[in-house]
């Protein structure tokens, strides 16, 4: 069988490989990354505070963005809500 023809257009758009976005910036890469960053200031015994009318995703869809960041990080955290805010805490390590 022959080789085709170099002369058939592309079918789809091209663009200069170092343009290509690289990794993965999600809806919750803000929030994430802002309780993130709030987490590794947080003195052992306190939680923060999160409003819940602040997020732009539901509290289920942040905290499932949150498992998947901390996991990612080796760290442990627990959360907890009530019908205003989304609580969360480092876990303290074994040996404190």
């Amino acid at each position: 069988m022959a080789p085709q023809s170099k002369s058939a257009p592309p079918h789809f758009k091209t663009m200069i490989q170092a343009d290509v976005p690289q990794g993965r910036n999600g809806k919750h890469k803000l929030i994430i990354t802002t309780i993130l960053r709030d987490l590794d200031l947080l003195q052992a015994g306190s939680a923060l505070k999160v409003p819940l009318a602040e997020l732009a995703e539901s509290k289920e869809k942040v905290r499932s963005a949150l498992n998947r960041a901390t996991r990612k990080r080796g760290i442990k955290v627990s959360t907890a809500s009530d019908e205003k805010f989304l609580y969360v805490w480092n876990e303290a390590a074994a040996d404190e």
